[in-house]
């Protein structure tokens, strides 16, 4: 069984290297130091969205349909997929770094809204928590 390879030192959170490789047929082996791609530090769900997404082709009305979520879901897993990726989703103008109390935030909201879309929780207790969240 191969798992995928942690691009995040567990010590000292760093990100790691690549320093080698080798082939399961004639077991070559190969030492340096490589970069991993950017999709090796995202998370599975995260990997699995975008293969949805680029399978969509980019149409969200087609993700809500094939993963039975909802459009602000689709959006919210979206920006967190960009951000994985270490994109800035910032419009121009806008600061580039967000503060750890609105990141809190964010979090909170789409966990109100996963709540929501598996029926864990009404409308009205989604809403009641969201007013709850702008205090």
């Amino acid at each position: 069984m191969n798992y995928k390879a942690p691009s995040q030192c567990p010590i000292c959170e760093n990100e790691l290297i690549i320093t080698g490789m080798s082939c399961s047929r004639c077991k070559t082996n190969i030492e340096g130091q490589f970069t991993g791609c950017k999709f090796c530090k995202i998370s599975q769900e995260q990997l699995e969205f975008i293969e949805v997404f680029i399978k969509c082709r980019g149409s969200i009305k087609d993700v809500e349909k094939e993963l039975g979520i909802s459009y602000p879901t689709v959006r919210n897993r979206l920006e967190g997929a960009i951000q994985a990726l270490g994109y800035s989703t910032e419009k121009a103008g806008d600061q580039v770094e967000e503060s750890r109390n609105s990141q809190s935030i964010n979090q909170e909201k789409q966990a109100i809204l996963d709540a929501l879309e598996k029926g864990e929780i009404s409308s009205q207790e989604a809403t009641r928590r969201l007013h709850k969240l702008k205090k």
